[in-house]
């Protein structure tokens, strides 16, 4: 099967510093690859290359096999395939119901489907009861539903999420990552998730990579990266399950 995006020769480089250096790269449709690393490996910058919001400084970037312009200059209609979600939920200011609506709205999707697709995803989210509340009165829980909420709405092919749960206090960060698991499996949206959290890593994905100085240092099956790290891996993994003893 043809990867959906693809990687090859690339480079970043910024303040006269390699950032990424990753010979090939790849993402199957379907699946929840996830992306670790320590700090300062470059793991959202490479989130932000896939996401064409940034420009690498040298190589290729293939979607379904053909060749993408660079980063910012890709066309409107390739970066509305995609929808990326963060850790701090950066919302609007007004109602969820506006929030969760407005990708649907600025691609200028009739209101009454507008209103059955918002009903939709804040009844999956489990936040039907908040669609009049403004966000400025939401928790950091409901906040995040409201952003994944209005990533999925455009039905995405691929959605890039990059630390969704990290400020989340570890009850809240449960509930969600349950029934987002169920969503997203459902909805089969292929998906790259960078995380530092070994519990989120082997709670969600399909496949892992491990980021070591921009390098993709180790691939595969996330149980088998995890429970058998090489030597580029080990040092690294060995001492974050010291503070994530449920990935164990």
């Amino acid at each position: 099967m043809n990867p959906l995006i693809e990687l090859k020769d690339v480079t970043y480089h910024a303040h006269n510093k390699t950032i990424l250096a990753i010979p090939e790269f790849e993402i199957h449709k379907g699946e929840i690859l996830g992306i670790m690393g320590p700090n300062g490996a470059g793991k959202s910058t490479l989130l932000k290359v896939l996401a064409c919001l940034e420009n690498v400084t040298s190589g290729k970037i293939l979607y379904n096999g053909q060749v993408i312009p660079e980063g910012k200059d890709a066309p409107l209609d390739l970066r509305r395939k995609f929808s990326i979600a963060l850790q701090q939920a950066l919302l609007l200011d007004g109602t969820v119901f506006h929030n969760v609506a407005i990708g649907l709205t600025l691609r200028g999707i009739p209101k009454n489907i507008i209103k059955e697709k918002v009903a939709h995803w804040l009844d999956l989210f489990g936040i039907s009861h908040l669609a009049k509340k403004n966000v400025f009165y939401l928790s950091g829980g409901e906040a995040q539903r409201v952003n994944l909420a209005r990533a999925m709405i455009v039905e995405p092919e691929i959605l890039f999420l990059d630390e969704p749960f990290a400020a989340l206090d570890f009850p809240t960060k449960i509930r969600l990552m349950e029934d987002f698991k169920q969503i997203i499996e459902g909805a089969k949206t292929t998906t790259v998730f960078v995380s530092h959290d070994l519990m989120e890593i082997h709670y969600l994905t399909h496949r892992l990579d491990i980021i070591v100085n921009g390098e993709v240092k180790q691939s595969g099956p996330t149980p088998r990266v995890l429970e058998q790290p090489n030597a580029s891996t080990s040092s690294f993994l060995n001492e974050w399950k010291k503070f994530y003893p449920l990935a164990k």
